[in-house]
């Protein structure tokens, strides 16, 4: 089956022809770690995990690089505001990065490259790109000339004054040109910095993704995704900075960018109360605010990935609802592995077309529940469906039971074994130790039902 992408750099949705039939690679810039995840955030590494699932499926090997920025003023700022060290900040925020993902169902990269282990990658490029006369250095910086590179701008399609102005760009007496970026800037004593050959600092924000995709995927590859917000200056100068450090190639071939995220209707603001992060989405605890992870990422998918996303939590609501209608529908039959031949397919091959895949997905279920001949085979086509599109990874009754990812994976875990204890209790007539223990589920938002044969099953509080 053919693929189609929209193609920023030449806005046009046509045929997906990979450099190598035999081996896709793709590269989505990941998060700065300087702080929790937000929607805004989410969206692009939920659109990318399923376009690495549809790769997975449709060619025999993907390389799927996602980055971690783990240094940049942003960082530096905020663990001197925290008073500690950057590592212990970027560690503990790729932690809660991870453990956020995890519940929103993405799959692991294949690689998934820290910027601080690349430093020696970035000098490199940086030297050559001096070498061959596109950069130049100035009171301990190195910057990229941009009017060194005569199609510059090709991807945003600026002009001159509007990319100045976009970029936001340092006036700095040392600049040859109002546009030109910085590829390497000096660090204070107290500033994390590495030594180079313009002296102690550190690399701009748009080399790293540079040297990284270039090292692990080389100077030409086929995908490079991420949000729209990236397209000027991020990725433009990412081109230019590639292109002119390895003149004979062409970098990525493919860009792909989400559209924007508005939330409630407005521009995301914590001044408006319209700001969440995952973690607090997801319940950091608080049982009565939480939504699993899939609620999340299906109330994303409903909106097509080009289009700009109105998040509500109206929106995760709903979502929820109709994932416990596919629930229902599909109960717990499992399945050989592999693709029936569904439209599920078909409408992720025409640019990602998700919400066309959740109205079959619809259309399945409906099937399913009005008891029409194939019944086995619209389920099998629903999990398969879901598997696309990263949905409907728990069993049903580990669903209805509200528990976590891991706690559904691990089938109830930790809560089946303390119901054990309990019924021990009851059995040995310590029923204070009975109490106690339904009491800590209670606060744990879980519920137990004794059942008149003795056994004993739970949910969670809604």
């Amino acid at each position: 089956m053919m693929l189609h992408l929209y193609n920023t750099l030449n806005r046009k949705k046509v045929e997906f022809v990979p450099l190598d039939e035999e081996h896709v690679r793709v590269y989505v810039c990941g998060p700065t770690v300087y702080d929790h995840i937000h929607v805004g955030n989410a969206r692009p590494i939920i659109v990318f995990d399923v376009l690495y699932r549809l790769l997975q499926h449709l060619y025999p090997r993907v390389t799927y690089v996602r980055n971690i920025t783990d240094i940049d003023d942003k960082i530096i700022v905020r663990a001197a505001e925290r008073g500690e060290e950057i590592g212990a900040l970027t560690e503990r925020t790729i932690r809660q990065f991870h453990h956020d993902i995890e519940a929103l169902g993405t799959l692991k990269p294949d690689i998934e490259p820290r910027a601080t282990d690349h430093i020696h990658d970035m000098i490199k490029m940086i030297n050559l790109l001096l070498i061959q006369g596109f950069a130049y250095s100035a009171e301990q910086h190195v910057l990229f000339h941009v009017p060194a590179l005569q199609d510059y701008g090709r991807l945003s399609r600026r002009d001159r004054d509007d990319m100045v102005a976009g970029a936001r760009v340092e006036v700095a007496p040392y600049k040859k040109d109002p546009a030109d970026f910085v590829l390497w800037k000096p660090s204070m004593d107290d500033q994390v910095g590495w030594n180079s050959p313009w002296g102690r600092g550190r690399p701009g924000w748009h080399i790293e993704c540079s040297a990284m995709s270039t090292k692990y995927l080389g100077p030409d590859f086929d995908i490079h995704g991420g949000g729209e917000d990236l397209i000027f200056p991020h990725h433009e100068n990412e081109i230019a900075q590639s292109q002119c450090a390895h003149p004979d190639s062409s970098f990525a071939q493919w860009w792909l960018h989400n559209g924007y995220l508005r939330s409630e209707g407005k521009k995301m603001s914590k001044s408006l109360g319209n700001f969440y992060t995952v973690k607090e989405l997801l319940g950091a605890g608080e049982r009565e605010k939480m939504w699993r992870g899939e609620s999340i990422r299906l109330m994303m998918l409903s909106t097509h990935y080009r289009q700009p996303l109105d998040f509500t939590k109206s929106g995760v609501d709903n979502a929820k609802k109709k994932l416990d209608r596919w629930y229902r529908a599909l109960g717990d039959v499992d399945f050989e592995d592999g693709l029936s031949t569904t439209g599920i397919v078909e409408a992720l091959c025409d640019d990602l077309n998700t919400p066309r895949a959740v109205a079959i997905m619809d259309a399945l279920c409906g099937s399913i529940s009005v008891g029409r001949d194939g019944v086995l085979d619209a389920k099998r086509d629903l999990r398969a469906g879901a598997s696309l599109l990263g949905l409907l990874q728990y069993s049903s009754e580990s669903w209805f039971q509200g528990g976590s990812v891991s706690e559904s994976r691990e089938g109830g875990g930790d809560i089946e074994s303390l119901i054990a204890q309990r019924l021990v209790a009851r059995g040995d007539r310590d029923f204070d130790t009975a109490d106690s223990i339904r009491q800590s589920l209670l606060d744990r938002g879980v519920v137990l039902e004794d059942k008149p044969d003795g056994t004993t099953v739970w949910r969670r509080i809604s």
